[in-house]
């Protein structure tokens, strides 16, 4: 979760390369060997392999340990495609895989089967493998999958762990894709894990603050698996809400000019560029030292959460980062509920028309003066208007309140019969009519959701509309 990504990409991996150091910072890594040998993305193949040395390669000692980090691409209309890294021992040499779906664990373990099975000279093996997975097409969430090398078949089940394969069948590797529905949970999440193992509890509430601000956030750490762990699990926490912005796990050093961008952003720097970073006097951006455990911000952005929910996340959050399971997210779950739970309240349901939404019924509502003072900012964030514009899509598809927010929502704050019954009037409404009536509803939708917010008039309908 947390993660703009293609839902339903046509391969698994769309690129498999290994790029050899570079000798200086003004040197462009070189390209040691790539999977499919047809790959013709000539923008990605210039500037994809310059991720995969995000440090200051003149001055840190190469790592005697094997090394897992991602960085993240994004495109013109918010699509993010990952790069999947593993930095040998002694650092001279990156594997790296590029795709759309965000599979930490399960890509960290195909990359540690092919770094295997090339330190063994095995070339022949780990390019089956890999022509076994991407040519297998993606099945969705929850599918086991083992590719094998004997032929040119790949055998794959949609449950439990494949067995050895017959003949001289040999299974390289098997995994279990991530359920995109589900809330990352320890240890199992390795991102998750990091996160609150290198974080204080105060600091991963400030980090959270932060983000939900949208502020320009800088994370620092020396270990590489340790800060893209820590910019991907705290993007999780914001669930069901997306960053939108700027999102760089790991800053190469020929792009530290983007820490001076002036609009919001998550970017990931290894310690050993954080120097230079810190030369271009950087003003209104917040700062989370991973080694040091340290956050500096110039503003109150705890402050200006509700106290309950800074309460909450305060007194729970040390005892479910210390215990197994889906503590943490469950936690930060609860909070975003108690924080925008209201927006239910704020949908209009009216037959034969899509949903739209209601800024000024959103805003009149009476949830206490600290948590309206909040509403009153969040409607102008940019992850707001974004969950807004994708909870209306859901509902006029006919999927109704049904994924993990709309359930914490139920059960913290209670459901609105208002609401509930109105939306069920209106889905009532479209079976009853015709499948021409669905049709036309949908294609309204667009145009409403560009125009979520609606005129005082529309609230008077509202009120009108409203089921007590």
């Amino acid at each position: 979760m947390g993660s703009t990504e293609i839902r339903h990409p046509s391969a698994v991996f769309d690129w498999f390369f290994e790029a050899g150091r570079p000798n200086s910072l003004e040197e462009d890594p070189l390209i040691l060997r790539k999977f499919p040998p047809d790959f013709q993305e000539q923008e990605a193949m210039q500037m994809v392999p310059r991720f995969c040395f995000p440090f200051d390669i003149e001055r840190e000692p190469p790592s005697p340990a094997v090394q897992h980090f991602t960085f993240a691409l994004t495109d013109l209309v918010g699509n993010r495609r990952f790069g999947f890294c593993r930095l040998r021992a002694g650092a001279w040499s990156c594997l790296c895989i590029l795709s759309h779906l965000p599979w930490f664990e399960v890509f960290y373990k195909i990359l540690n089967t092919v770094g295997d099975l090339l330190a063994q000279n095995q070339v022949t093996e780990a390019e089956e493998l890999l022509q076994n997975l991407q040519q297998h097409p993606y099945l969705g969430p929850g599918f086991s999958g083992g590719p094998k090398t004997d032929s040119s078949i790949t055998s794959w089940s949609e449950c439990g762990i494949l067995p050895p394969a017959l003949g001289n069948s040999k299974l390289l590797s098997c995994f279990v894709a991530p359920d995109a529905a589900g809330l990352p949970s320890i240890p199992e999440n390795r991102n998750l894990t990091e996160l609150v193992v290198a974080v204080t509890d105060e600091n991963i509430v400030g980090l959270f603050a932060a983000l939900l601000a949208e502020r320009r956030v800088l994370l620092t750490a020396s270990k590489l698996s340790t800060l893209t762990a820590c910019v991907h699990a705290s993007c999780a926490l914001l669930y069901p809400m997306r960053w939108e912005h700027v999102l760089i796990p790991t800053l190469p050093p020929h792009l530290l000019d983007y820490c001076c961008a002036p609009m919001p952003y998550l970017i990931g720097v290894h310690s050993s560029l954080a120097e230079r970073v810190r030369e271009k006097a950087l003003e209104d951006v917040v700062v989370l030292n991973a080694d040091s455990n340290t956050l500096e911000t110039p503003f109150d952005d705890v402050q200006a959460l509700p106290p309950d929910v800074v309460s909450l996340l305060r007194l729970r959050l040390r005892k479910v980062a210390l215990s197994p399971g889906e503590g943490v997210s469950r936690l930060f779950l609860k909070a975003q509920a108690l924080l925008f739970g209201g927006y239910r309240d704020a949908l209009v349901c009216i037959p034969g028309q899509p949903v739209t939404f209601s800024e000024e019924a959103f805003l009149a509502q009476k949830p206490g003066a600290p948590l309206q003072a909040f509403h009153k900012k969040a409607v102008h964030l940019q992850l707001f208007k974004q969950f807004i514009e994708s909870r209306l899509e859901k509902l006029n598809a006919g999927e109704g309140f049904s994924d993990q927010f709309e359930q914490e929502i139920i059960a913290c704050c209670g459901a609105s019969s208002g609401t509930l019954r109105s939306y069920q009037l209106w889905a009532d409404s479209l079976k009853k009519g015709s499948d021409a009536l669905l049709h036309s509803v949908k294609a309204k939708t667009r145009p409403a959701v560009r125009n979520m917010y609606r005129s005082d008039d529309s609230l008077q309908e509202h009120r009108r509309q409203r089921v007590a």
